[in-house]
Formats: C-alpha cells, sequence, structure tokens
C-alpha cells in the first residue's frame, strides 16, 4: 500500500511514517519548513519529502491519506483530496487499527515529561528483554530513532507510545491519546497548555477523563498524586487500579545527592538508589512513573533502576550541542513556564554557581498568544542573564519581562540576538536554549560565532 502522510514532519506523523514504511507500505509525505531531529530521521529511512501542500500532489495516485493535525480546512492537497473523495484518515486512527491492535499498549500522558518518560521507559522494557515497539515525540539517544514496531515476548507484544493531549485531526478534535486503547497509563501532570484548541484547565481535564475512561479494569493508571488537577480527573471516575507516585505517595523518591543519587522506595519499603546522569526533580519523577509502569508489565524495580543508570537521554532534552571557548551550549525543547522552570533548576543543581544565559523562543501557539507571559519572569529568575527572540509575538516581551531588569535582553532578529549572547559570554557559561522548533539554527550559529566564523 502506498500512503501518502500530510504533516510529516511533525514528531508523532513522522514517527508513523516510520512505523509505516518497517511494515512494508511505500511511504511518501509533505510539510512545510522540515528539519532536525525529525527530518533527519525520514532522509535516512528514505522516505521522499515534498515541501509544501500543493494540490498536484494527488497524481501520486496513494492508497491513503493520513492526515496531521497541522492540516486545516482551506490547505490546498486536503480540499483537493475532499472534492476527489479520496480516502484520508487520522494518524492516531491508522496507527490504533494497524498496529496497536493487540499489543499490550503503555501510554505516557501529561503537560510535561511525556518524552523523556517515554523513553525511559521503552528502555527499561528493552534493556529487561521485553522487545518494545514504541513512538514517541522525540528521539531517545539510546534507540537513535523515534518510532520501532518492536517484537513479541512471552506470547505479549509491548508498545510504549507518548499520548499527546492535542487533538485527532481537523476533522476529529478527540484529544489523539482515546485512541490508543492503553492497559498501562501514566498520569504525569496536568497544566493549562494548547490554548489554540483548549478554552480552559476543566477542557483538558475532561479529555483526561475520557482516556481514562478507556483503561480496563486489569489494567494500571500511574498517577502523579501530588498533582490536583490530576486528582480532580481520578475523583470523576476511575475503573482502573491507581498506583501513585511523588512525595508522600505510593513510589516515592528521596532528594537527590550532588551527584544526582536518590533511593526509590514503594510503600514505605526501600527498593534501591539510583545513580544517573539525569537532572533535575522532575526527571527524578518521570523515573518513578516509568519504574512503575514497568512494573505492570513485569519488569522488576530492581531492573528498572539497573536499566536507568544506563539511560542515555532524548535528543534536544537538555543535550549538549558542543563546548566553544570553555562554554557550553545545550539545547532543550522546555516551552512551557513551568517546564522552562524545572530545566533550569535541573541545570542550577549540577553546576553550582556557575552562570547560566536562557535563550528563549516563545514558539508554540499558547505562548505566542501570550497565555504565559506573566508567568516567565519566576520561570528564568535563577538564570545570570536572559535572552528572548521575540519575532511574531501576540504581545510585548520586553514589557512582560522587564522586572527582571538589566538582566534580559530581547531582540526580533536573529543574527542581533546571537551577536548579544556572544557578547555577554565568557568561559565557563552555560548557554541553555529552549525552544520547541529549530529556532533559526542557532545552536550551530551561536557556536560558530563563538569561534570567530561567520554563519
Amino acid at each position: 500500500m502506498h500512503i501518502h502522510i500530510l504533516g510529516i514532519c511533525g514528531t508523532f506523523m513522522g514517527g508513523i511514517a516510520a512505523l509505516a514504511k518497517e511494515t512494508s507500505h511505500k511511504v511518501t509525505g509533505c510539510d512545510t519548513n522540515a528539519y532536525p531531529p525529525m527530518s533527519s530521521q525520514l532522509e535516512a529511512l528514505g522516505i521522499e519529502l515534498i515541501e509544501g501542500f500543493d494540490s498536484t500532489q494527488v497524481s501520486l495516485k496513494p492508497d491513503l491519506y493520513l492526515i496531521g493535525n497541522v492540516v486545516s480546512r482551506g490547505n490546498p492537497l486536503m480540499e483537493e483530496i475532499l472534492n476527489r473523495g479520496l480516502p484520508y484518515t487520522s494518524g492516531p486512527a491508522w496507527l490504533a487499527e494497524h498496529v496497536l491492535a493487540g499489543r499490550w499498549v503503555l501510554s505516557v500522558a501529561g503537560t510535561h515529561g511525556k518524552t523523556a518518560t517515554s523513553s525511559m521507559l521503552a528502555w527499561i522494557l528493552d534493556y529487561a528483554g521485553l522487545r518494545p515497539g514504541f513512538l514517541i515525540g522525540g528521539i531517545p539517544q539510546d534507540f537513535n530513532l523515534s518510532a520501532r514496531l518492536g517484537d513479541s515476548y512471552d506470547g505479549k507484544k509491548y508498545f510504549v507510545i507518548e499520548a499527546d493531549e492535542y487533538d485527532t485531526a481537523f476533522f476529529d478534535k478527540r484529544s489523539k491519546f482515546v485512541h490508543y486503547r492503553s492497559r498501562t497509563v501514566i498520569l504525569n501532570n496536568l497544566e493549562f497548555d494548547h490554548a489554540d484548541i483548549f478554552p480552559d484547565l476543566a477542557s483538558i481535564e475532561t479529555q483526561f477523563h475520557h482516556l481514562v475512561r478507556t483503561i480496563s479494569a486489569n489494567g494500571l493508571i500511574v498517577s502523579n498524586g501530588n498533582d490536583q488537577n490530576l486528582e480532580r480527573v481520578l475523583k470523576k471516575g476511575a475503573w482502573t487500579p491507581i498506583e501513585r507516585f511523588g512525595e508522600s505517595q505510593d513510589w516515592r523518591g528521596s532528594p537527590a545527592d550532588f551527584d544526582g543519587t536518590f533511593s526509590v522506595s514503594l510503600n514505605n519499603k526501600s527498593i534501591g538508589q539510583l545513580n544517573w546522569n539525569q537532572l533535575g526533580q522532575h526527571n527524578r519523577m518521570n523515573a518513578l512513573a516509568a519504574i512503575a509502569a514497568a512494573r505492570h508489565a513485569g519488569v522488576t524495580p530492581q531492573t528498572s533502576i539497573a536499566a536507568l543508570e544506563k539511560f542515555q537521554g532524548v535528543k534536544r532534552r537538555m543535550e549538549i550541542k558542543g563546548v566553544v571557548n570553555g562554554i557550553i551550549i545545550y539545547d532543550d525543547f522546555a516551552h512551557h513556564p513551568t517546564a522552562i522552570e524545572t530545566t533550569i533548576a535541573g541545570l542550577r543543581h549540577r553546576i553550582g554557581n556557575a552562570r547560566i544565559l536562557a535563550v528563549l523562543e516563545p514558539r508554540s501557539n499558547t505562548m505566542k498568544q501570550g497565555v504565559w507571559k506573566d508567568d516567565l519572569v519566576a520561570s528564568l529568575q535563577d538564570a545570570e542573564k536572559v535572552f528572548c527572540f521575540t519575532a511574531n509575538l501576540g504581545w510585548d516581551a520586553p514589557a512582560a519581562l522587564k522586572s527582571l531588569g538589566d538582566k534580559v535582553q530581547t531582540s526580533d532578529d536573529l543574527n542581533t540576538l546571537i551577536d548579544m549572547i556572544k557578547k555577554s559570554a565568557k568561559p565557563g557559561d552555560h548557554v541553555l536554549i529552549m525552544s520547541n522548533g529549530a529556532f533559526g539554527g542557532i545552536h550551530g550559529k551561536l557556536m560558530n560565532q563563538l569561534r570567530g566564523k561567520s554563519n
């Protein structure tokens, strides 16, 4: 079968493309502004990418079109598909029918930490020999790809999926995760986000409860017991056993030592110590959730701890892009105030009094609308310097950040922003670049400038 994917360079649809290719389908796709790591993965798979959504692509005559949620009415290719009555479906619907059916699905949902926790869980199952399939909204360093089918183990097929609450497609406004028929579900946290599709927090809670309604009685919900929004969702009704993680919960982790080591306990009984290289309290919470979910699939917590001690992390999650003249450049996906704050706090715990230069592109639809502008100051407070890219914003970033004083600089021109960072950075600094997009290739351009090279 020939499948043509609209919006193929999104992390989810790119993963769908990889799975379809692995099942021997012919796969092509189209999108705009492709950038790594997904564009690199698709290129490595030999999947043909077409720039844009021109209606002439119907001449490819695929058997089926898969529609990403980036596509809306008015898209010229989508309009041509509709006018001709050509077959199409959504990525989640195709995945549920052709990949997830008959598998033990382990889903990771939440506003933050989905990619990291999914990667940890997939790695634990793989380390334990369960040979899981997975679809993750990033590229785990341990696998170097975002999706694979996996294999059977002891008559079971396990599949780990990053379960996004974002809508499925323009013709299906349910959250993606209701399609997956999950058996094990991690609920990491819940905050307001995606202001382009959700009017308020209550509407997101409704979608999370739809997910809870789909989990079987022999399944398991692993939930952040310290998150009151999640507790409110569960109080609406749950028909599945629940294990909670966090402070004073079933699964607990001690505060980390200076080297990142922390102890893990279940029901006040010590299980062991985890000594790893991941930063921050948020990652310790992610680890507790992954250990609990893996236990439901038959992996002992001791094996999970051993696996996580070898866990290498995820690309674009505190990924070191390079070191130039003693200045360390990081790439991170953080784009919500909570994620920004926890990312900076994790780096601070590791580097002590060294300077953090936080570089932010408010790129998500929610950020562009200014929903979180009043929360940014607190999230950036622990950085010594803050640089904010202000192009295409619907709000006044300099005014919103003015209480940070002279430690903040803003620009709507990328080259000007890079020059500001270059002039400020000095040996021993940690430059933390945060965006959920390509950010104009700022990482390489900055490193070239620091080396004295032109871009």
